[in-house]
């Protein structure tokens, strides 16, 4: 089985500082511990389907500079086509600063820099090898007239579109019809169906609400509380498995890669989602984004 992804999307390097707890508006902590780790929510997706098993294309734009270099080495070493990368000299590489609390949980801001220059050209250069694909990955880092355009490609074609809405954002009807599987977290799902999501009964409700949108399928991730699956008529709850969390950062990214790689490999939803909640259930067990993301025999190991 080919098992081609093609992801479509962000790259960033991740400045991260690790501190008892994350500061709160107006106040400086001192003392934490800093490192830097390849990242982007596109990269991070991209990284993680290639770990897990998939024959991986990446479409995106870094800077001309010292990280866009660095992110494509790292790229080369994990066996991605970087034929579609461009360096881009009107713009510097994205990067993303982290702050991780001793609980695991994060604050995120992003200066987008060349990711915000992918365009629809961008995506057409790559038409042979998306329309090829067995699934289309995307997130929302990058101009939504290019996710649209990518998405469109691949309408009528074999190719299933995972569409990752994050950071959360309107999705006009036109996106979200050419959307095979739409993968919120639970924020997400309520900026995009306007139900609040506090439980599982929320979260399918909000489903729901996007199914009508034109979505065949939505799975909302809930983090130890698993992943709701609606389809069609049916709704299952994916239980999460039990870890302990070190950094939460990319822990939807390995999620949404890793359930790219297993719908390529043909595996029902069920089996699929299983096997992407073992990959993010592993990945909050290291620091960093891309650092994080598990090796297929890693997942088959824990999931053993």
């Amino acid at each position: 089985m080919s098992k081609k992804i093609t992801v479509v999307g962000s790259s960033n390097t991740d400045m991260i500082i690790k501190m008892d707890r994350i500061p709160r508006p107006g106040e400086t902590l001192l003392g934490g511990d800093f490192s830097m780790a390849d990242g982007g929510k596109g990269a991070n997706q991209a990284v993680a389907a290639a770990r897990a098993g998939g024959d991986v294309t990446f479409v995106a734009r870094t800077g001309k500079d010292m990280f866009g270099e660095n992110a494509v080495k790292g790229f080369l070493k994990d066996k991605i086509n970087c034929e579609f990368i461009t360096s881009d000299e009107s713009a510097p590489s994205g990067v993303a600063l982290i702050f991780v609390g001793e609980d695991g949980e994060n604050s995120i801001a992003v200066a987008g820099g060349a990711n915000n220059n992918l365009s629809p050209a961008d995506v057409e250069k790559a038409k042979a090898v998306i329309t090829a694909s067995d699934v289309l990955v995307m997130q929302l880092e990058t101009p939504m007239e290019t996710i649209e355009a990518a998405s469109k490609m691949v309408a009528g074609t074999d190719c299933k579109v995972i569409l990752n809405p994050a950071p959360a954002a309107a999705l006009s009807d036109e996106i979200l019809k050419n959307v095979t599987i739409l993968t919120p977290n639970e924020t997400e799902a309520e900026v995009l169906s306007g139900v609040k999501v506090e439980n599982e009964a929320d979260a399918e409700k909000a489903a729901k609400v996007l199914m009508g949108k034109g979505v065949k399928t939505v799975i909302v991730t809930m983090g130890k509380k698993g992943a709701l699956i609606a389809d069609g008529d049916s709704v299952e709850v994916v239980p999460a498995f039990e870890v302990k969390a070190v950094d939460t950062t990319a822990a939807g990214d390995t999620f949404n890669g890793a359930l790219a790689v297993a719908l390529a490999e043909g595996k029902n939803l069920k089996d699929a989602v299983t096997f992407a909640n073992g990959a993010g259930a592993l990945s909050v067990t290291k620091l960093g984004a891309q650092p994080s993301a598990p090796t297929r025999e890693d997942i088959d190991s824990f999931l053993a």
